[in-house]
């Protein structure tokens, strides 16, 4: 096993970025313990940008072996330490924000404006958790037969796996990974295999912030499962934490189960978007603009199906069909651009797929509907009308540009529609009645519901989703209490 300070640069035109490209373990950067390494490709012009190396399972123990050996000095350190340690971590990745939006840019495809959008989101995970980990408070009481005193206190569950998807690179490391360090628990961090630059340099701003040695131990793999299985079923393992696709969380439950791990899943979505004939079509254009063009679609929040009252649709749909053919597909880093490639060829692949299926099955393109020549992975931004409700688009997780549009009468229908799946994670809802929208919201099974508004997602909120979309919230005042245990004592009066 060969040990690196080594960072690699990783550029465009007269724009450079500076990165760790080994594997962070025990606050050492270091090789592959075989020296294996895998590409990270940039999705608009197919071209490598760098080789990072490629953890084994031997890698991956040898990093739990570091996050269990800092776990009882971590877990003890005051939480005036660990807070001040997470805003400096925040401070920094406001310093590096446009190193960090290059980079996500260039492994992910997404316009530059938006990059720096998901730092300034993804830093928030920073400064609210660094608020929240001097304020985790347990409590004192008497029993109701006033025969003990009740001291109720919660402490770190341990050292945590966190997993992290490809679609928002910074975001969902600092989400998992802010929340650990103010429980106190240490960690090991997989991060995705098309995306693990912004993860690499945010994990050395973590270090650069004072993160002592072996608390965060960052573990990029050409295999996923050769880092997660032995890590998983290593007892000293306390919690998985996992964001992805419903059928890998299957997997990763089954397997946390035998050493009975406490688990988050933030997994596959559904959402519907749902336009009542009161609403201000201004406002539910926009809505719907942001609720689906946001990362180009790849989003587990993305609006996936689109139900607009049948008085109101044909409106609709022509103003969102003039918003469409305004977007400007192209490289991300290119001024003008506001959808850029999928990140990779076979997404492209799986959404033309999805197309084809709706027009045999009777859909209208009203907008795009096809590939854009390459080179990169691109789709055009695509509107279908009458699609459905057999149409796999409206049953299966789109994860690219494309809206498709049905029509309903009646709330009821309304409801029956947007349920009608067994993911229940976002929720979008137009209406110019706030009580209709609240009523709706309570018969609606989803964990997030954006009345009015399109993009809800924050720090301060607790984020996850119900039936298949998840286990456990992230961010807000629960996401510290999914890395804690609650610990009961109980005193003689």
């Amino acid at each position: 096993m060969t040990t690196t300070s080594s960072t690699t640069t990783v550029s465009t035109g007269s724009t450079s970025v500076d990165v760790p490209t080994g594997l962070l373990i025990g606050g050492s950067w270091r090789d592959a313990s075989d020296g294996g390494t895998f590409a990270v490709e940039n999705p608009a012009t197919e071209e490598t940008l760098v080789h990072v190396a490629s953890a084994t399972g031997d890698d991956a123990r040898a990093a739990l072996d570091a996050a269990a050996a800092a776990q009882a000095s971590w877990g003890a350190t005051p939480a005036r330490e660990r807070a001040e340690i997470l805003r400096r971590a925040f401070a920094l990745v406001q310093e590096r924000r446009e190193d960090l939006a290059l980079l996500m840019t260039l492994e992910l495809g997404k316009p530059l404006a938006e990059a720096r959008g998901e730092v300034t989101y993804g830093g928030e995970f920073l400064r609210w958790f660094a608020e929240q980990a001097t304020h985790d408070e347990g409590r004192y009481a008497h029993t109701p037969e006033n025969s003990l005193r009740m001291l109720v206190q919660r402490r770190p569950v341990g050292p945590c796996l966190l997993i992290t998807p490809w679609n928002f690179p910074l975001a969902m490391a600092t989400r998992k990974v802010a929340p650990a360090v103010a429980a106190g628990c240490t960690m090991v961090l997989k991060p995705a295999r098309l995306t693990p630059l912004t993860s690499l340099l945010f994990a050395q701003l973590m270090v650069e912030a004072g993160l002592p040695d072996g608390v965060l131990n960052v573990v990029p793999s050409a295999s996923a499962s050769s880092v997660s299985e032995p890590v998983l079923a290593d007892p000293r393992l306390r919690k998985v934490s996992f964001t992805g696709s419903t059928a890998v969380g299957q997997g990763l439950l089954k397997a946390a189960a035998d050493n009975v791990l406490r688990t988050s899943m933030e997994l596959g979505g559904n959402a519907p978007l749902i336009v009542f004939e009161d609403a201000d079509l201004d406002t539910a254009v926009d809505g719907a603009m942001a609720a689906k063009l946001r990362n180009g679609g790849e989003a587990c929040t993305a609006a996936n199906r689109f139900y607009v009252h049948e008085s109101v649709a044909d409106e609709f749909v022509s103003r969102l069909a003039e918003r469409f053919r305004a977007v400007v597909v192209g490289n991300g880093l290119d001024e003008g651009t506001t959808l850029g490639p999928l990140v990779e060829a076979k997404a492209v692949d799986s959404v033309a797929s999805l197309v084809d299926d709706a027009v045999a099955r009777g859909a209208q393109v009203v907008v795009g509907g096809s590939r854009v020549d390459g080179p990169g992975h691109f789709f055009q931004p695509t509107l279908l009308r009458d699609v459905p409700a057999d149409a796999r688009c409206m049953t299966e997780e789109i994860f690219g540009p494309v809206a498709p549009v049905a029509t309903f009468r009646t709330e009821d229908e309304a409801v029956e529609l947007a349920n009608s799946t067994e993911y229940g994670l976002a929720s979008y809802v137009f209406t110019s009645d706030v009580r209709r929208g609240l009523a709706f919201a309570e018969r609606l099974e989803f964990g997030l519901l954006g009345l009015n508004a399109g993009v809800i997602s924050n720090a301060a909120a607790p984020f996850g989703g119900m039936k298949q979309s998840g286990t456990g919230r992230e961010g807000g005042f629960e996401g510290i209490a999914e890395y804690q245990e609650t610990q009961y004592v109980g005193m003689p009066l």
